[in-house]
């Protein structure tokens, strides 16, 4: 049996080293270059590091169980980078499988890459016009959604943030916003530069101009004055939930959308990756990206009937606390959430279990919900206790997860987790709304009885979710391959 000595391993290392940094250079030039964004495994590639990049090969890896390696994806995005190719989002990692499996019945990577991304070649695709977007207020939502839309600003151009709108816009007021932006207690720093332009009343980040607008009312503005027409409104207030108060943004001059970022009624409730094709583009201008915790649930559950079947159930949220609680004991109107957040654990309500019904409805009438809130700013665990139609092993439950994690329609919406020591803090800034705990995954001997854990990043990965509804209901998607 051959040992590897130190300089073996430490040469091999090397070398994939290099081999990452030939990868981030392609990464790079097809972002900026050709608006082509490279995935691993539904994992962003853009802006990481060559520890983070092999990092995330041995995840993909340890996934898939095939040998699936940097020096299988580096020289495919260098032969990507020299195609003819429309504004997309790749999944290097899917054709590092691939190539692996079939390379026999290919020449080399220029064949097999013409094969699979025939669908993507420059010509089988319109044009994209991007779409102007305007966040109406600015809380840990809207903020988070500002830092996303600036970050992917050049993916194919898709949205483009042109105004924020928050009740004042005195330069006291526009530098106290840039603050917030610019500093996160929770996310961090944000990774470029924001500059206050108070004789425009504006923000200049990373080179883009962004109004800021004063008003207490949706129906009483005139974005066209700013050269915004067009526009989608992304309401995080959360003041106005219904169909008639969201309806009043439609009054003001250059908008012709909504998407609200809470549950809505009256209003299409979208979790996206789930029912997304209910809407009717043509018909509705108004709609919501459900809660973060229904964004969390659905997807799991969605699994679960659509392989087992759900007889009944019961979800209990542990869910970080949020600007509705009081910091110390005070008045509060609801039961409970007038003690303090900061230490108290604390049993509230719930809307999920019902709004999943708006998004699943075969599940009407077969879910009960409940929450607690506990002393951490971010990052949530749901616990889906399931009785099912049909007798299950642990491991088929966590295959059908998988599944669908990696081949599903649902590659964004779940992060499939095999590690024993996630923890909360583990899943802030996690992509996916729902990230899959394995390991906890509990099946009664009766073999219906499941117990599901799935965490989630209530800020980050429900704003992922948002955007992307965004996206959809904009019509400004970019070819795909994953």
């Amino acid at each position: 049996m051959s040992k590897l000595n130190y300089n073996d391993e430490f040469n091999n290392w090397v070398d994939r080293e290099k081999a990452a940094y030939d990868l981030i250079g392609s990464v790079g030039n097809l972002i900026c270059n050709k608006s082509v964004e490279l995935v691993l495994f539904r994992n962003p590639l853009v802006d990481q590091s060559t520890s983070e990049i092999l990092r995330l090969h041995k995840y993909a890896k340890d996934m898939v169980e095939k040998p699936i390696n940097v020096f299988h994806s580096a020289p495919l995005a260098r032969a990507i980078l020299n195609m003819d190719i429309s504004p997309a989002k790749i999944d290097i990692g899917k054709l590092a499988f691939e190539w692996d499996e079939e390379k026999e019945n290919y020449s080399d990577h220029n064949e097999f890459l013409n094969d699979k991304l025939k669908h993507l070649l420059n010509g089988t695709h319109e044009v994209m016009t991007p779409r102007d977007v305007i966040l109406y207020g600015f809380g840990r939502i809207g903020r988070l959604v500002a830092r996303e839309l600036i970050k992917q600003f050049g993916k194919g151009q898709q949205l483009r943030l042109r105004a924020i709108v928050t009740r004042g816009n005195s330069d006291e007021e526009i530098a106290k916003r840039a603050a917030l932006l610019r500093l996160d207690s929770v996310h961090g720093d944000f990774p470029g530069i924001i500059q206050e332009d108070f004789e425009n009343k504006a923000l200049h980040i990373n080179g883009q101009m962004v109004q800021m607008i004063a008003s207490n009312s949706p129906d009483s503005n005139d974005y066209t004055k700013y050269g915004i027409n067009d526009a989608l409104i992304i309401d995080n207030t959360g003041a106005f939930r219904d169909k008639e108060a969201l309806g009043l943004h439609l009054l003001s001059k250059g908008v012709s959308q909504v998407l609200l970022t809470a549950p809505g009624k009256e209003i299409p409730n979208v979790v996206y990756g789930i029912n997304e094709g209910d809407i009717n583009l043509d018909e509705d201008a108004i709609y919501s990206a459900a809660s973060c915790t229904t964004n969390a649930i659905s997807p799991i559950l969605k699994v679960m009937n659509d392989n087992f079947g759900i007889v009944k159930g019961h979800i209990e949220t542990v869910h970080a606390y949020t600007n509705d609680q009081n910091l110390l004991d005070n008045f509060h109107k609801k039961h409970r959430r007038g003690r303090s957040a900061a230490i108290n654990m604390v049993i509230t309500e719930t809307g999920a279990g019902n709004a999943v019904t708006k998004v699943i409805p075969e599940l009407k009438d077969k879910l009960t919900a409940n929450a607690v809130r506990v002393p951490v700013p971010n990052g949530s665990l749901a616990i889906l206790q399931l009785t099912l139609e049909k007798e299950v092993t642990k491991e088929e439950v966590n295959l059908a997860v998988k599944e669908e994690a990696f081949r599903g329609r649902m590659v964004n919406q779940i992060h499939y987790s095999i590690e024993n020591d996630l923890v909360s803090n583990d899943i802030v800034g996690d992509t996916s709304p729902a990230v899959f705990d394995s390991p906890a995954t509990i099946v009664h001997k009766d073999g219906k009885s499941v117990v599901l854990y799935t965490w989630y990043d209530n800020e980050y990965g429900y704003t992922k979710q948002v955007i992307r509804l965004a996206k959809y209901v904009a019509s400004v998607r970019r070819a795909i391959y994953y």
